[in-house]
This record gives C-alpha cells, sequence and structure tokens, in this order.
C-alpha cells in the first residue's frame, strides 16, 4: 500500500509539472517587463505626442509604478481566500483590459489614470507567480524558480522592450499598449492551460495575509528595496534622453541600447537566484555595492560612448541580480502569509521606481544635467545597502 501511495502521490519538485507551468507565469512577466519599461525608451515620443515635457512625462512612470505600491498589498490580501491559479489568471485579465485602455487615452490625465491601473496587478501577480514557482520546485531551488518567473521581465527588455520601442518610432507609440495587451491575453491562456491547480491551504485569509506586516524583517527587506533600487530607476528612468543628449548615441540607435540593457538583465536574473540560494543575505550586499560602483563609472563615463554604452549592460545585471534576493528574504520573512510578503517585494521595487524617477526629474529640472541621476542613484544604492546590513545582522539573530 506504501508503495501504490507514492507511485501516485504527485510530485512537486519534478521538472515535468514545474517547467512549462513557470515558463507560463514567466510570460506573464515578459508582458509586464515591456509596459514597464519601454514607456523610458518611448518617453521622448510620448512627450511629444501628449504635449508635455520630459520631466512632466516622467510622471507617466511614477504613476505605474504607484499603481504597483497601491495594488499589491490590496489585490493580495483580497485574493487571499481564492485558489492561486485563478488569482494568477483574474489579475493578468486585469493587466490585459487595463493596458488596452491606454491605448484610447486622449490626454495625459487620462493616460496617468490608465497607466496608474495599469500598474494595479503587476505586484500582486508576480508575487503569486514567485510562491507558485517556488511550491513546483525543491526548497534548495526556490530562489532559482523565482528568477526564472523574473526571467520573464528580463527578456522583455531585450525582445519586447526594443521590438515595441521600434514600433513606437515608427508608427506610433500607442502601438506599444496594444502590443502588450496582446501577450497578456495570451498569458492568461497558458496560465489556464500550463500552471496546475492548487487548493486553498487551511487558515488562510486577509487577516493571515497581512500577519506579515508584524515582522521586523519584512519591513527592512522592503526599505532595502525602496532606498537602494530606486538609485538604479533615477538613472534608467531617463535613459533615453542620456544617451542622445550626453552619449551621443543616435536615437534610431535606442533599440539596440535598452537590449543591451535587457541582456544585463537576462544574465542579472540567472545569476541572482543561484547566488541568493547560496547566501540570501550575501548576494544582496555583494550586489548593492555593484550598483553603487556601476553608477558611478556611467556618471563618469557617460560623455564616452565606448565606455557608456556597455555600462548599460552592466546597469542592467547589477539591478536584476537583487530582485530574487529580495523576494526570497521576505518570503523567509514571513512563511505563513508569502503571498503577500512576495507581492510588497514589487510594491517596493515599484516605490523605488517612483522615488528614482521623481528624484533623477528632479535633479535634471534643477539644471544639473543628464548625468546627475547616476550620483544621486549611487548615493540611493549606499544607503540600500546600510540598511540591508541592519537586516543582516536581525536576520543571524533570528537564526540563532
Amino acid at each position: 500500500m506504501a508503495l501504490s501511495r507514492t507511485a501516485a502521490a504527485p510530485a512537486p519538485s519534478a521538472p515535468a509539472p514545474a517547467g512549462p507551468a513557470v515558463f507560463a507565469l514567466a510570460v506573464g512577466g515578459f508582458a509586464i517587463g515591456t509596459t514597464e519599461f519601454a514607456i523610458m525608451g518611448l518617453l521622448q515620443n510620448v512627450a511629444e505626442g501628449l504635449a508635455v515635457s520630459i520631466p512632466a512625462g516622467g510622471q507617466l512612470i511614477s504613476a505605474y509604478a504607484l499603481g504597483v505600491v497601491v495594488g499589491a498589498p490590496v489585490l493580495a490580501a483580497l485574493a487571499a481566500r481564492l485558489p492561486r491559479k485563478q488569482v494568477a489568471v483574474a489579475l493578468m485579465a486585469m493587466f490585459t483590459l487595463a493596458n488596452f485602455s491606454s491605448v484610447l487615452a486622449p490626454d495625459f490625465g487620462s493616460m496617468l489614470v490608465t497607466r496608474f491601473l495599469s500598474g494595479l496587478p503587476h505586484g500582486a501577480y508576480f508575487g503569486i507567480a514567485a510562491v507558485i514557482a517556488a511550491s513546483l520546485v525543491a526548497p534548495t531551488r526556490r530562489a532559482q524558480a523565482v528568477s526564472m518567473v523574473m526571467l520573464g521581465l528580463s527578456v522583455a527588455n531585450v525582445l519586447g522592450v526594443p521590438a515595441v520601442t521600434w514600433l513606437g518610432q515608427n508608427y506610433g507609440w500607442r502601438l506599444m499598449f496594444l502590443a502588450v495587451a496582446a501577450i497578456g491575453a495570451a498569458t492568461v491562456v497558458l496560465v489556464l492551460r500550463y500552471v496546475p491547480f492548487q487548493p486553498v491551504h487551511e487558515g488562510a485569509g486577509i487577516r493571515r495575509e497581512l500577519g506579515a506586516l508584524k515582522h521586523g524583517q519584512v519591513w527592512l527587506a522592503l526599505l532595502t528595496g525602496i532606498v537602494g533600487f530606486g538609485g538604479f530607476f533615477a538613472v534608467y528612468s531617463y535613459i533615453s534622453p542620456t544617451m542622445t543628449s550626453v552619449t551621443g548615441v543616435p536615437a534610431a540607435a535606442l533599440p539596440l541600447v535598452v537590449g543591451l540593457y535587457g541582456l544585463g538583465m537576462v544574465a542579472g536574473s540567472i545569476l541572482g537566484g543561484r547566488l541568493a540560494d547560496r547566501s540570501v543575505m550575501g548576494s544582496i550586499y555583494l550586489v548593492m555595492a555593484a550598483i553603487v560602483l556601476v553608477q558611478v563609472l556611467f556618471w563618469a563615463a557617460a560623455p564616452l560612448p565606448w565606455l557608456a554604452v556597455p555600462l548599460v549592460f552592466l546597469l542592467g545585471a547589477a539591478g536584476s541580480s537583487l530582485v530574487p534576493a529580495l523576494q526570497t528574504w521576505l518570503m523567509d520573512a514571513s512563511p505563513h502569509a508569502q503571498t503577500l510578503a512576495a507581492s510588497l517585494n514589487h510594491s517596493a521595487l515599484n516605490l523605488a521606481n517612483a522615488l528614482g524617477a521623481a528624484l533623477g526629474g528632479l535633479v535634471i529640472a534643477w539644471g544639473l544635467g543628464y548625468r546627475a541621476p547616476a550620483l544621486v542613484g549611487a548615493a540611493l544604492a549606499l544607503l540600500g545597502l546600510g540598511v540591508a546590513a541592519l537586516g543582516g545582522r536581525g536576520r543571524q539573530r533570528q537564526v540563532r
């Protein structure tokens, strides 16, 4: 009888069911990454089309990010009693409809609203996708499973973002949102087909999920992401005008630049997952220090194309290497409310997006030039490293 039960029981860590499911979830990450980052490469086009300045156009980046900040905890908590697969499908359907509404937005004000709505399901989707992916593999490979979901976002910067940047430059920037909506619809189909059903855990509910907020380690991890990753977005939010105005890269070559950034993200996602499975906090310290160094180098090398362009690759690699470790830190810090904790990671990262875009736009508006955000970014990343060190000491005491 024991042998019979063993043969009939599913193996959650088996590669066969995990592979297609993780791929389906990663396609959703591809859609999200395309809409989140393509607008940065098309910022000049969007600002001109909506008759606003480039710093004002940066508010569209902030609006999306604030949507993530609001949507991640709210939607994750509200969906706590629903099956994870059902939640993933509903969130991606919401994302698809919101992006389609951006195609029809007639002015800057309405575009701000649609960008906010598009951001609402972002964090909750990545949170639930991370928990699903981690549940399908062995505990020693959790961070790598999470990184594979995030790899969809990274690949978006290699394929999706350059493609829609070219599309937007040549045929109208609104087509970017139409393309993203189509990818979102495809994700709904794939998740329905390949992600296995997982019953709701006993005791699951809003109160249990909100229990994640009682843990100090959760707040330190979130603050590390907000401050440290804000430094990354301070630079990348304005990469398009920096490359054209300071580095001297032709506008037609911008898709290649953002594609190079995307390649860095792919490399960083893969490396970050492997590093985090070895040491969560050790990888955070290493990556945060690397972000500081790369930001300073980018500030110094921005006028030199032969140095600045390769550094775009390192910007992408350093930034994306941080995400799997932060995600794992949050899931470990709140083992009984992992969905909300994992979702909050993307709240933090997109609050970092809003913070970085706002501070980067501020120093540009002050007349300090497009290189100045790199120094702002380095300072923020250094501050984030200090917060992570505090969290690491607390984590060591918990283990003891």
